[in-house]
């Protein structure tokens, strides 16, 4: 820690002091962060989340009870109609998610990533506690997707991506952000204040009991 506060004091000290010539000089640096390993972090948060994303698309429309059940599951939690909420909320992980993946279009991806969680979020998760293995499953699955939408919203897809090969890089950044704040939390917004209509628990139903996607 000292090392790299000295380093950075050095490096301040000569830019402010020495010829311009000589202001390009630096120290040894025991850590070096290139952009080729910013890309790699930035792939592996891509693949990680955009797999994530997929999984859950195909197994809501192709798994277990299928669309069928992953719509009757919607309807439990007050997204009517079901079946089209169950056709919207998988179509959304499938595309995001191959974005992802790929790298293109990044901030809208990461804006379908935000917009299905904070749905998931409200719907289902925010009364059951924060771990995921509660009854009802806690909301740290989802606040940690959601963030992670939102941070590759705002960094971009780096350069193995084809948002870098069709020079849409400008995307990323502030407008990213926003992109993800207005798509994904907005649209989220307007889907749960448009559908949700959620039913008073029955006395006998404890808090978070709802039937299993696709189930």
């Amino acid at each position: 820690m000292w090392w790299h506060i000295a380093h950075l004091v050095v490096l301040v000290a000569e830019h402010l002091a020495l010829p311009g010539g000589n202001r390009n000089r630096h120290l040894p640096c025991p850590v070096v962060h290139t952009q080729s390993s910013i890309d790699a972090g930035l792939l592996l948060l891509r693949a990680v989340v955009g797999t994530v994303f997929v999984a859950h698309g195909w197994n809501h429309i192709f798994g277990g009870g299928k669309i069928a059940g992953t719509g009757r599951w919607f309807e439990s939690l007050g997204m009517r109609p079901g079946r089209l909420h169950a056709w919207t909320a998988s179509l959304m992980e499938l595309v995001s998610g191959s974005l992802l993946l790929v790298g293109l279009l990044t901030p809208f991806a990461g804006a379908g990533v935000v917009g299905v969680m904070v749905v998931a979020w409200i719907t289902n998760h925010r009364r059951n506690g924060f771990f995921i293995f509660r009854p009802g499953e806690g909301w740290e699955y989802v606040m940690t997707l959601t963030v992670l939408g939102l941070a590759v919203a705002v960094l971009g897809a780096g350069r193995i991506s084809l948002d870098h090969v069709a020079d849409l890089d400008r995307l990323a950044g502030w407008t990213g952000l926003g992109i993800a704040l207005v798509a994904g939390v907005g649209g989220a917004a307007a889907l749960l204040v448009a559908y949700w209509r959620p039913e008073a628990p029955s006395p006998t139903t404890e808090p978070g009991e709802v039937p299993t996607p696709g189930g």
